[in-house]
């Protein structure tokens, strides 16, 4: 395996989903999501884009080679457990359920005021047409601190992968899900093949199960229904006990200060992962360090 990136060659061969132009085939998305719903549209929105990517999959693997050494983002999670619940400080600028957080937000000043409250690492939203985010927000907020960043996106394809540690990334988000298993496990692979850790994402015991398939060493809970895009905060207290030792663990949405950690901290969760309250704080610095004083 390639640690860090260094002489990058991916050595999984893509199968049908990824010939030719690295992307899956989309034969249509899991039957639970039933009726359209946002999820719906931003997948269908991500597919669409993926399908016409006619970029050559291994000149973007040569262009990734370029790329200096990922920051480790799942380690610099462990070594934060000092006491305290690890935070995943988020910059997002708007989303399809709540409209507008913070349009205008600047992600450097962003990035350096998570990282003076006590952030272990950073998520950005680089999705443009549902967030308002850009591959442009992540590398203004690399350029700003020394924290490993979670590139945050919908990815559904090798390209996306790839892209996202070209663009600086260390982490890539995989929802459980928006992807069959064949993804799941190929997409999990590729991540770990380029040195990037890969944050899976689950909402119930059964995706669990499924990101445990794959190898997954870092899982995420996420208590937005993907869905409804409503919030069940007690949704990660229920999953938490099928998340096995060993295997760090994220709280995600629903974090609106210290008073939601508690619950959290005593299910085990390693980190969390706050987003809109911190970007709608008036000092985010002091926001981050108020979920830090939250003891185990």
């Amino acid at each position: 395996m390639l640690g860090n990136g260094e002489g990058l060659c991916w050595t999984g061969q893509p199968s049908g989903r990824f010939a030719r132009t690295g992307q899956p085939g989309f034969e249509g998305m899991p039957v639970a999501f039933g009726s359209v719903t946002y999820l719906d549209d931003i997948l269908a929105a991500h597919r669409a884009s993926a399908a016409t990517d006619s970029r050559s999959f291994d000149q973007l693997l040569t262009s990734a080679a370029a790329e200096p050494p990922t920051r480790g983002f799942t380690q610099a999670l462990v070594d934060d457990r000092d006491g305290s619940v690890a935070i995943i400080s988020e910059i997002k600028r708007r989303s399809p359920s709540k409209g507008d957080l913070n349009p205008d937000l600047d992600p450097a000043v962003l990035a350096a005021r998570y990282a003076d409250g006590g952030a272990a690492c950073l998520s950005v939203l680089t999705d443009e047409r549902f967030f308002g985010g850009s591959g442009a927000d992540l590398a203004a907020a690399k350029t700003a601190c020394e924290l490993p960043i979670l590139r945050k996106d919908f990815t559904v394809a090798a390209n996306d992968i790839v892209d996202a540690r070209i663009m600086g990334a260390d982490a890539v988000l995989l929802i459980v899900a928006a992807l069959h298993d064949e993804e799941l496990a190929e997409l999990h692979a590729l991540a770990i093949e380029l040195g990037l850790d890969a944050l899976v994402e689950t909402h119930d015991e059964a995706e669990v199960e499924r990101a445990l398939a794959v190898g997954a060493n870092l899982i995420g809970v996420n208590q937005r229904d993907l869905v409804t895009f409503e919030v069940d905060t007690a949704r990660a207290v229920r999953v938490a006990s099928a998340i096995p030792a060993g295997v760090v663990s994220v709280a995600e949405s629903g974090i609106t200060g210290p008073a939601d950690l508690p619950p959290l901290v005593d299910a085990g969760f390693d980190a969390v992962l706050v987003g809109e309250s911190l970007v709608r704080s008036g000092d985010p610095r002091a926001a981050v360090d108020a979920l830090r004083g939250a003891q185990r």
